[in-house]
């Protein structure tokens, strides 16, 4: 027998949490008030999701959240990062909130408070109101004040109780797989509209953050969460560098250029200009996004490859990891190839490989020196089953949460001040376009009976929150 892997042991202060979403989880569609968002919409169009699954259920935690804060207090949870349904709040997208949607947020904080457990509000996790979608949606400048409007409705109602807070979560996903390859909700396939949806989201952010600050305690952290690509290219040659750049600027860039640093890459602006003239970009915009941020959330699961494409390659972006449509989540990168990066896979097709997470920290580290970072989003599918006895043994989701930790450990260790890990997720849930078929969830949920059943790795996790040390693997 190999020898044990050495333990691996974190910071103190070090925050051990889980991540869900408001349409993956809540259920109760139609309930106090709530109306549908793009999300009820798509999903309830055929052919969308897988075998036509909604969220309309999901695992009903919007009448469990009492059983599922006490199953994180016995995982030993620090924290919980969970997202507001914008429609549950304000239906409309516009207007007052409606109190009975904003109580049931109300009672999950008390409940986590009560058992000890921080709270962390993502206030956008791609559930935009319909209405708002019928008149435009992301791509529409007016949404971005919508926004920051309903934001500053959250936070009156829930900053004083609620210290960590994220405007956006993955907006590139809202963006790109929303309004150009169409995989996700609204479904719209217009290279043009995603970009302005892309600059329509750092807009929101920006507001959206002054909106929060107006309204709660100076104590509070405002951060936004995103989905960070580590890219790499399959040789040094020139013509794949360039491809490398390409993707960079649309899946980083597009983002962390304006929220860091208050302007676009220009080889972004450059390489998109046949699409957009970029006149949605007004006077004052990239001042109004460039808000400070108490921290940075960094989602990560897989790293990019790519190269130059060739004639042959000209079906390669389906390779992205991002669903399969003939419309290109990466407009204006159409000379790009997307390749398989090596090694072994989740369900979802995605290498695993920590290195890239420890890249990703570090890249930010440098780019953003003294920013606070959290891990806030990280997991694997994997194909879960209950055995004979009831028990969800799940090996591989333990290897995959170790060697992801560790890199993170390492990151720490290289000098990167990173706060907190927030794994994806707390329980199996709705997969958006591929319905209930993938399980990212530490605890197992039969669907048919909705029971919540904590998997091994459930387990070892909570060990590991409990002792801030990673529990030691047998090679």
């Amino acid at each position: 027998m190999s020898e044990p892997v050495p333990s691996v042991t974190f910071p103190p202060a070090f925050l051990w949490g889980a991540a869900t979403s408001a349409y993956q989880i809540e259920g109760a569609v139609r309930e106090d008030g709530r109306t549908p968002s793009i999300w009820d919409t798509f999903s309830h169009t055929p052919g969308k999701t897988a075998a036509g699954e909604t969220g309309d259920i999901a695992v009903d935690h919007y009448h469990r959240h009492r059983e599922d804060v006490a199953l994180m207090a016995e995982l030993g949870l620090a924290a919980y990062r969970f997202s507001i349904s914008w429609s549950r709040v304000q239906p409309t997208g516009r207007g007052p909130a409606v109190q009975r949607g904003l109580d049931f947020y109300r009672r999950l904080v008390d409940e986590l408070l009560a058992h000890g457990i921080k709270p962390a509000i993502t206030l956008y996790h791609w559930d935009l109101p319909q209405e708002l979608e019928d008149a435009g949606g992301w791509p529409e400048r007016d949404t971005a004040y919508r926004f920051a409007e309903y934001a500053r409705l959250v936070g009156e109602a829930l900053g004083d109780r609620v210290e960590q807070w994220i405007t956006l979560n993955e907006p590139w996903c809202s963006a790109f797989l929303g309004y150009g390859s169409g995989v996700h909700a609204p479904g719209r396939t217009d290279a043009a509209a995603s970009l302005r949806a892309a600059h329509h989201l750092n807009l929101a952010h920006g507001l959206g953050t002054s909106a929060l600050r107006s309204v709660m305690p100076v104590r509070n952290s405002v951060a936004v969460s995103l989905n960070s690509a580590v890219v790499r290219t399959v040789s040094q040659d020139p013509a794949d560098l360039a491809a490398g750049r390409k993707i960079d600027d649309l899946a980083n860039g597009v983002f962390h250029g304006p929220m860091l640093r208050g302007a676009y890459p220009g080889t972004l602006l450059e390489a998109t200009s046949s699409i957009t003239d970029w006149s949605h970009l007004r006077d004052g915009d990239l001042e109004t996004i460039h808000q400070p941020l108490d921290a940075l959330g960094l989602n990560y699961y897989t790293p990019a490859l790519v190269s130059a494409a060739s004639s042959a390659d000209a079906s390669t972006r389906r390779a992205d990891g991002h669903g399969l449509s003939d419309h290109s989540p990466w407009p204006g990168a159409d000379d790009v190839a997307f390749h398989q990066t090596p090694g072994e896979r989740t369900e979802m097709g995605w290498s695993i490989d920590p290195t890239g997470l420890h890249e990703l920290i570090m890249r930010y580290t440098r780019e953003a020196p003294g920013l606070p970072l959290y891990v806030t989003e990280n997991g694997a599918a994997y194909d879960d089953k209950p055995d004979p006895d009831g028990r969800v043994h799940d090996p591989e989701r333990i290897a995959y949460l170790h060697s992801h930790l560790s890199a993170v450990r390492r990151a720490i260790a290289d000098g990167a001040d990173v706060r907190g890990y927030f794994l994806w997720s707390l329980m199996d849930n709705f997969e958006w376009s591929y319905g209930y078929g993938k399980r990212f969830g530490a605890v197992y949920v039969d669907y048919a009976t909705l029971e919540r059943t904590p998997k091994s790795s459930a387990h070892w996790y909570a060990r590991a929150a409990r002792t801030g040390e990673l529990p030691p693997l047998e090679g």
